[in-house]
């Protein structure tokens, strides 16, 4: 179920003299309060520059809950005009060229970056969607005073980050290790985040898996992750209410030191910023470390994207709002309502020159030539849906990781066969 919020200053701004409400946009966004607070704050903006729109906004549930709210949306054409969703392989299972517009006859669209386009698009150069926040590294937050504390140095490898799981646990009462899954999708970090670490020992993995030449299952670097899941509960190290946690519990364990890794998309930053904005540079953030120090660096996440619904009656309008998020100034808008959280995608934006400490951990990454890699969401057009329910159940002791993988395998095989590639 979605839940109807309405902008009050939108809806003032978009008054006219005669009192009577302006033409109505309607926009659909995920239950995280950061992606609220852009919503708002775009449209809030926007009808203040064009005062003979206004916008109401919708708020559905994250996680596949979410994911089917949107998909029998567009399916039953109910969709809202605007709506905030994934970018990379989930879009795809869309089918934007049948249910979305295209964009890239907006104004602004050559200042969307490449490197974005790339995967809000389709077959035949279709792009469909405008980025709504930062490039977000996934990997760990952590508690920096807990580091500091105890001498802890920043781990380059799994070894020395499972040790220092081992000095936390042993000379003090915090949980090592953060798990949240009441909220399911937080459950799939550490086997996403892993990626970089995947591409490093298998270079030619994402097109091989996508070819259907290459498992999960039967691929060693690929099959890390779900084993760094197994070790990761086996150790011991979790909270013990990691079951009923939710994402805001996990926020908040981080910030107050209650627990000291909580693995994580670094998009987290501005919730942490708006509930605990004295805690945000006791939070520091560092790549999910694979086997070597040698090859130490950050898997990557393309932001969510607005994308416009076909067949609705105000695509004109939609566009415009689009069109007007693709500018330096939908960029500092996003920062004012909720903080710098990694590079942006809009040619000339920049970030200022105080950030938090998570998001200065994250920059030399980037700033690193092979720093960073793609999520395989991004590489690849193939994410099975079954993921996390499958990364809950091997961090619960449930399932082990080779099994995991092996269901894992079959639910991408499904998908695949859907989305009609080649040699499934």
């Amino acid at each position: 179920m979605t839940t109807r919020l309405i902008s009050t200053t939108a809806m003032l701004l978009a008054l006219g003299a005669s009192g009577a409400a302006a033409q109505e946009l309607t926009l659909l966004v995920d239950n995280s309060a950061d992606t609220v607070a852009i919503a708002e704050a775009l449209t809030a903006a926007y009808t203040e520059q064009n005062p003979d729109v206004s916008f109401s906004i919708e708020v559905r549930p994250g996680g596949s809950e979410g994911d089917n709210i949107v998909k029998t949306r567009l399916a039953t054409g109910e969709m809202t005009d605007v709506f905030l969703y994934n970018s990379g392989s989930l879009l795809q299972a869309l089918r934007p060229d049948r249910t979305l517009v295209p964009i890239n006859d907006i104004a602004n669209f050559d200042q969307i970056l490449d490197s974005f386009t790339q995967t809000v698009s389709d077959d035949q150069q279709n792009v469909y969607g405008v980025p709504a926040q930062t490039a977000m590294g996934g990997g760990m937050l952590y508690h920096v005073p807990t580091y500091e504390e105890l001498g802890l140095e920043v781990p380059t490898n799994w070894d020395d980050f499972m040790a220092n799981n081992a000095a936390i646990a042993e000379q003090t009462d915090k949980a090592p290790i953060i798990q949240t899954y009441q909220d399911t999708w937080t459950s799939q970090l550490l086997v996403l985040a892993d990626y970089y670490n995947v591409q490093a020992e298998e270079p030619g993995f994402a097109d091989a898996y996508t070819a259907n030449e290459a498992k999960y299952a039967s691929t060693p670097a690929a099959m890390e992750g779900f084993g760094r899941l197994q070790e990761a509960y086996e150790s011991g190290y979790f909270n013990e209410d990691f079951g009923a946690a939710n994402y805001d519990d996990g926020l908040r364990m981080v910030a107050n030191g209650e627990g000291v890794h909580y693995p994580m998309l670094t998009f987290a930053i501005p919730a942490i910023q708006q509930n605990y904005p004295d805690k945000l540079d006791d939070v520091g953030f560092f790549a999910q470390p694979g086997d070597s120090s040698d090859e130490n660096g950050l898997t990557v996440w393309m932001p969510a994207a607005y994308y416009i619904a076909r067949g609705g009656d105000n695509i004109d309008i939609a566009k415009d709002f689009l069109n007007f998020v693709a500018t330096t100034e939908g960029c500092d808008i996003i920062t004012e309502a909720v903080g710098a959280t990694g590079p942006y995608l809009i040619d000339g934006c920049t970030l200022p020159d105080s950030v938090p400490t998570s998001v200065a951990d994250m920059m030399p990454y980037f700033q690193r030539e092979g720093g960073t890699a793609p999520a395989l969401e991004y590489l690849s057009p193939i994410k099975g849906p079954a993921l996390e329910q499958l990364t809950v159940e091997v961090g619960s002791g449930i399932r082990d990781a080779q099994s995991a993988a092996e269901l894992y395998d079959a639910d991408v095989s499904k998908q695949a066969r859907q989305l009609g590639l080649p040699n499934w």
